[in-house]
């Protein structure tokens, strides 16, 4: 099975560009004010643009006043919306736009009831827990990962061009997401990064 790939939080034109070339199946936008990598809807609208027919735009949004998505919804040709704060089911399908549910991953989370409550998500998003919202680039411990846990999993979190293959084959995601690890800086992506993330998880999927 092919491995859908993200590439997370970009803010230039030339970075879309450099994750549709690499083959990339989705590209996020942050619609989180406080993060780095956050950008306007208006300025995501226009780098929307760039993108190719089956290249799905997801936006990101935490905790955010549902105008506030409606709104973005409206400005930006969004396929997949992302919820990573402490939204309930009953937010999160008021859009009626196919969503995903992030979890931040931590021992003690019952992740299979976790997943339960959100049983029309597209997707279930594994992040690591840090202070604040987003993993931090940060890998989480995948045996936290119950075998039984139901629906898509998307695995996130301090994934690089070097781990995302193992990760793969240890978790066997139907999607991994990437941002800071093919960063050159918070916000800035690094196109040679990009290139080796999307080529290791190529690589990992030949060998499954």
């Amino acid at each position: 099975m092919k491995t859908r790939i993200k590439i997370c939080g970009l803010t230039r034109a030339e970075d879309v560009d450099a994750a549709v070339a690499a083959g990339a199946d989705a590209i996020g936008f942050v619609f989180y004010p406080p993060s780095p990598r956050y950008v306007t809807p208006q300025r995501a609208a226009e780098m929307a643009k760039r993108i190719p027919p089956f290249v799905d735009i997801v936006g990101l949004f935490v905790n955010e006043a549902p105008e506030v998505v409606r709104k973005t919804c409206a400005a930006v040709p969004l396929n997949l919306l992302q919820f990573h704060g402490d939204e309930d089911a009953v937010y999160c399908r008021q859009f009626a736009r196919p969503w995903l549910r992030a979890a931040r991953v931590r021992p003690g989370l019952d992740l299979v009831e976790f997943a339960r409550s959100f049983p029309d998500a597209r997707g279930l998003l594994l992040d690591a827990f840090v202070d604040g919202y987003g993993g931090g680039g940060h890998v989480f411990d995948w045996t936290l990962i119950p075998p039984d846990l139901p629906g898509h999993l998307i695995l996130s979190g301090g994934l690089t061009p070097a781990n995302v293959g193992d990760a793969i084959e240890r978790v066997r995601p139907v999607a991994v997401d990437v941002s800071s690890g093919v960063e050159a800086s918070k916000g800035i992506k690094d196109h040679q990064k990009i290139a080796a993330f999307v080529a290791a998880v190529r690589k990992a999927d030949e060998s499954i």
